[in-house]
């Protein structure tokens, strides 16, 4: 996947300045700027920021779906105890790839360009985070699901490339050399050295 300057935004996008209830074009449309207001207080350090953003991910993005999501079918290889492991270090390590890029933050804008319906129900809300026109812009999909009354992220999709088809190529690669205790023992050593995964 690609690694952008800007794509903290790409992420952290979600805020609970929306309320449950808003459909999802009006979820990420408050989120947007929830982020960006973050992200431009200079009162803020970047440990701050890091974590006033974490938070919001945390809370607005359905990792139990992504995780599911990006494991597929090698998802039932994996007992309970390591499927609980699996979410938290994923969660970790996302936050961690991310999040080395709050300090290249450049006063981008998000526009929102376009929503549309999924299958079962998901939504897709089309964004462009601009960067001086043209060429420079990206594009951003985010894919929601409705789970408790609430829109809640379970992919995003930058410049046509998807997190979750994007990880799950790489997981596969590792689980069918090393089965699940594999995948989790690579994932605790890149969060413990501070070390995303190759992009």
């Amino acid at each position: 996947m690609r690694t952008l300057a800007p794509t903290v935004l790409l992420v952290c996008t979600l805020s609970g300045a929306a309320a449950a209830a808003d459909g999802p074009r009006a979820v990420v449309e408050a989120i947007t700027g929830a982020a960006l207001d973050v992200l431009g207080n200079k009162s803020f350090s970047v440990e701050d920021k890091r974590q006033r953003l974490e938070t919001i991910v945390y809370a607005h993005v359905d990792f139990d779906t992504v995780s599911r999501l990006v494991l597929a079918r090698n998802w039932s290889q994996f007992s309970p105890a390591q499927q609980a492991d699996f979410v938290t270090l994923f969660k970790e390590h996302l936050s961690m790839t991310y999040g080395r890029s709050i300090e290249n933050y450049k006063n981008e804008r998000v526009e929102i360009s376009g929503d549309h319906e999924e299958a079962r129900g998901d939504w897709t809300v089309k964004t462009k985070i601009l960067r001086g026109g043209g060429a420079n812009d990206i594009l951003v999909d985010y894919r929601l699901r409705k789970e408790d009354a609430a829109w809640r992220i379970i992919d995003i999709v930058i410049e046509r490339v998807s997190l979750v088809i994007n990880y799950r190529s790489q997981f596969q690669e590792i689980v069918s050399q090393g089965g699940p205790t594999k995948l989790l023992e690579v994932l605790r050593e890149k969060n413990a050295r501070r070390e995303p995964l190759k992009s």
